[in-house]
């Protein structure tokens, strides 16, 4: 069976590794990046406590010697099932069996101006991109105090973080640390009393979608890191200077962080008419896309129903893992021809977790019903994230580093890369203008 995977996030990545060496099945994994990302640790790449290669892994060395998975780097460009093949930038490819898994990517609700000024953080690269620019703020603010121009200092110290989920929290967390221990130290002609991190979310409470302990709790220790929460509050638009709320209360920023939405990543070839809310692909408990033959979606592009869950599955990397384990034995099934034993996908809540900052954490755990906070809640945290993180070097080095920062309160990846000229000895006098921005996160990763 010729299995082409379309993704190698978790549950892409997972579904691979299942199906590694099994006999009877040939896989091939199409990605555009040749590494995975473990995306709950983004937000600590762009406020430079970790670095990119900390949390990236080449997925050519997950997959040495083995004899039936093959990885490929491409865009997938359409599906043209009735022919059943992939069609990408480098070539076609046929299948047997298709698997969507390509994951979300950053939702601005059809806002031109936020996507044009914000900034998401769904890739690595984006979170690169992030701690570049979060770190040529303190730089920014440092020249216009030595100018006087308070009207632009006041809107470089002012960053909007919008989102309240755990990736909205959990970098409003990391970044009044930065605020707490760091500006001071690196920047001391700076004011650090002077800058303002605001977590705007739209619902009535922060991490909605955990209890309501985990919610007030978080709220109290944001607002104890100085971080002003404000719910129920809707960002209207941002031009780059100010950001204009619903209510038609404004903010001066130079900076919008977006944590607050996602989309599916649905690949042309699927009819609008399987895509729900979200941009997510309908399937059944099978994974299988509905009205489509030997295709199938997982992870947080798809939308399966069940009891329990009647609204769709989170989009959490959990469901991805879980999904991706259920579909690997019903395709070795398939490939045995014993399509008797094909199971129903039935997702597990295991719990939900965020961390808002030092010692600080909420962790719920629903069955049993078990609710943490504060440091041991914040030590459960990182001991899930460092099992989930692929390589034992990975595992040292983020471990490393989290016990360095813990003692010391400092980092040093606080590195800004700019564009720069050289001179070139094939035209004297000739300048070359080579912009290096955008390989810094190939170098890195």
């Amino acid at each position: 069976m010729k299995v082409v995977i379309l993704g190698a996030g978790f549950g892409g990545l997972r579904l691979a590794r299942k199906l590694n060496n099994k006999a009877g099945v040939d896989v091939v994994l199409i990605d555009r990046f040749n590494f995975h990302q473990f995306q709950p640790l983004f937000y600590q790449v762009a406020t430079a406590s970790l670095d990119a290669s900390n949390i990236s892994f080449p997925l050519r060395k997950l997959f040495q010697g083995s004899k039936n998975v093959r990885v490929r780097l491409a865009n997938v460009e359409k599906i043209e099932t009735a022919q059943k093949k992939v069609i990408t930038d480098i070539g076609d490819f046929e299948y047997d069996t298709l698997v969507i898994a390509m994951g979300g990517d950053t939702n601005f609700f059809g806002n031109q101006q936020l996507s044009d000024n914000a900034f998401p953080m769904k890739s690595t690269v984006e979170a690169l991109q992030l701690r570049h620019r979060l770190m040529t703020l303190f730089e920014e603010a440092v020249n216009a105090q030595d100018e006087k121009d308070n009207n632009r200092f006041e809107r470089l110290m002012n960053i909007v973080v919008v989102g309240g989920g755990p990736t909205g929290v959990e970098l409003s967390g990391a970044i009044s640390e930065i605020k707490r221990y760091e500006v001071p130290k690196d920047y001391p002609e700076l004011n650090a009393a002077a800058m303002n991190i605001y977590l705007l979310e739209g619902g009535p409470k922060i991490l909605g979608a955990m209890s309501e302990q985990s919610s007030e709790q978080s709220r109290q220790y944001l607002e104890r890191l100085g971080i002003t929460v404000m719910t129920n509050t809707i960002l209207k638009d941002y031009d780059g200077e100010t950001a204009t709320l619903q209510n038609g209360d404004t903010i001066r920023t130079a900076m919008v962080i977006w944590a607050a939405g996602i989309k599916g990543n649905v690949p042309e070839g699927i009819s609008k008419e399987l895509t729900v809310k979200g941009n997510r692909i309908k399937v059944n408990r099978y994974c299988a896309v509905e009205g489509m033959t030997d295709v199938y979606a997982i992870g947080d592009v798809a939308y399966m129903e069940e009891p329990g869950w009647t609204n769709g599955h989170p989009q959490l990397a959990g469901v991805a893992i879980q999904q991706g384990d259920v579909l690997a034995k019903n395709i070795v099934s398939m490939a045995k021809g014993n399509t008797t034993a094909l199971k129903q996908f039935t997702y597990k809540d295991k719990g939900t977790m965020a961390t808002i900052g030092r010692n600080l954490a909420v962790v719920d755990i629903p069955k049993p019903k078990l609710h943490f906070k504060g440091f041991f809640a914040w030590m459960i945290w990182m001991g899930l994230h460092l099992f989930l993180l692929l390589g034992v070097k990975n595992r040292f080095s983020v471990f490393f580093n989290w016990v360095y920062k813990y003692f010391t309160h400092d980092q040093n990846l606080r590195l800004i890369f700019k564009p720069f000229y050289r001179e070139t000895s094939r035209k004297k006098g000739e300048k070359i203008k080579e912009n290096r921005e955008s390989m810094v996160s190939s170098v890195h990763v």
